[in-house]
């Protein structure tokens, strides 16, 4: 899969600036909100985000440390790897979501929580956004990263940002879903799943 790489990080700010949008608009919950989930076994909104905090730490650290490394200027097309491609194409949200479970460590559910996780998904997101805009002078093909699971697997940059991104877009659909089934206030649209997704 090719994209043109101006393209693809535009498109990814986008996405990105959205999901800080919606992340915000959280701020306004009722206190009991974040901490409802939709079963005993399912996650709760900030259980969510915790998750996907979790992968943030790793990520926004991984990106940054091999974007200042690099020195190799930009190139016009990125072409997908065959495995990057293929765990950001399985991150992105379906109308039916593929289940998957997640690792112990990345798995928040019956943690203490609190606002604190919220503050920090936004503050991410915002790393996040500083991050896309460095790459634009990058080359997405030439720098590569570890992947959360194993730092001897490694995937090209512009696949390490869609496999973030897309999985926070994957979560940010449970959200919505969570908020739906439990009546608290959302914004429109959802996609079902009821269960811990990776």
């Amino acid at each position: 899969m090719k994209f043109k790489s101006e393209e693809l990080l535009s498109d990814l700010i986008q996405q990105t600036k959205g999901i800080l949008t919606f992340a915000d608009s959280l701020k306004s919950l009722p206190y009991t909100s974040p901490n409802r989930r939709l079963h005993k076994d399912s996650w709760s909104v900030l259980e969510c985000l915790e998750h996907l905090n979790r992968y943030g730490d790793y990520y926004l650290k991984e990106i940054s440390t091999r974007l200042n490394q690099s020195k190799v200027k930009g190139a016009e097309i990125f072409k997908s790897g065959f495995l990057g491609n293929y765990f950001a194409q399985s991150m992105l949200p379906k109308k039916k979501l593929n289940k998957m479970k997640t690792f112990k460590a990345m798995n928040p559910i019956h943690t203490a929580l609190d606002s604190s996780v919220l503050n920090t998904f936004i503050e991410q997101q915002h790393k996040m956004l500083a991050l896309l805009e460095k790459a634009k002078s990058k080359n997405l093909n030439k720098i590569k990263t570890g992947i959360s699971i194993s730092k001897l697997i490694k995937i090209k940059l512009g696949d390490t940002f869609r496999f973030v991104i897309y999985h926070n877009l994957r979560h940010i659909e449970q959200i919505k879903n969570i908020l739906m089934s439990t009546k608290a206030d959302k914004p429109a649209g959802s996609v079902k799943e009821e269960v811990q997704t990776h």
